[in-house]
């Protein structure tokens, strides 16, 4: 039977584009994400606080992260100066974003592709001295809002880029929700070659409505690390309209009927929906969260 663990990353990318909230509120939903059973969380971002605001508390997060000790913890970077201040709060697992398209590249982090790459040997030996493992997150594998259709080759680029470069784990990101399953397969057989026996995860967005089946064709492609965000929080700056990332207990929901094992548990992850919905203040889009579970 195939196991498959979720990352749940509503603490970073799910509250990301909201309005900020209090640590208090995080700390309150950070509780109700760990009580699912999830055993890795993406906590937050050491990015620049003037333009992701709502990331600003990134350390005085770190410091109650303790707290879980049966957690994976990681932070999410996109410059040598994010790892050291991911490094000296406490993290031992960071997340350096490169996209694979220079339109997104430089709308994000304000560089190119190849320069964003150009750092990765850097980045990983930076993590690797301060005793953290180093995850090649890579963004608009699919499409990239500035320069349309993804050349596969420009994903194969980054990725050996980040094998030469001594990257521990690496991630494939549908940041603007495109992807349907074929084009998730014909990817994921794409890069697989490249990585060998460096774990990959894989992180879509259901903008138009394919993100589950998208997750389930990475699945059925021999993926078993997926990304999602309970009650689906969060979206794209880059993506006008986003309905956000594929929720946590929807997720589940999938794949515990498909015959296949997550270590969250449902109910406690439709109640963790709740709370997320709370502490933002508006619906979110999770169908468990709307519909509940089926009598399981």
């Amino acid at each position: 039977m195939t196991h498959v663990t979720i990352r749940d990353v509503a603490l970073r990318d799910g509250l990301q584009i909201e309005k900020p909230v209090t640590l208090e509120q995080k700390l309150a939903l950070l509780d109700a994400v760990v009580a699912t059973g999830v055993t890795e969380i993406e906590a937050t971002a050491f990015v620049s606080p003037s333009k992701v605001p709502a990331m600003a508390d990134a350390a005085e997060l770190a410091t109650e992260l303790s707290r879980y000790p049966d957690v994976a913890f990681s932070a999410l970077v996109a410059s040598q100066n994010g790892v050291k201040r991911a490094l000296a709060a406490g993290f031992d697992s960071v997340e350096y974003v490169v996209a694979a398209t220079d339109g997104f590249s430089r709308a994000n982090v304000g560089r190119s592709t190849d320069e964003a790459v150009a750092a990765i040997p850097e980045i990983v030996e930076m993590g690797h001295d301060g005793g953290a493992a180093v995850e090649i997150a890579i963004a608009t594998v699919w499409d990239c809002p500035f320069d349309g259709p993804t050349p596969i080759e420009r994903v194969q680029r980054v990725v050996d880029a980040a094998v030469a470069g001594g990257a521990d784990r690496i991630m494939i990101a549908d940041t603007i929700g495109t992807a349907v399953p074929s084009r998730v397969t014909a990817v994921v057989e794409a890069i697989a070659p490249l990585i060998g026996d460096l774990p990959l995860s894989c992180h879509f967005h259901n903008t138009r409505g394919a993100g589950l089946a998208s997750a389930y064709a990475a699945v059925s492609a021999g993926v078993t690390r997926l990304d999602a965000s309970t009650g689906g929080l969060g979206g794209c700056p880059f993506a006008p309209g986003a309905t956000g990332n594929i929720a946590t207990e929807d997720l589940v929901y999938l794949l515990r009927d498909s015959g296949i094992t997550v270590d969250v548990d449902l109910e406690r992850a439709i109640a963790a929906a709740a709370v997320a919905q709370r502490v933002v203040g508006h619906d979110l889009p999770s169908a468990l969260l709307a519909a509940g579970d089926r009598g399981h």
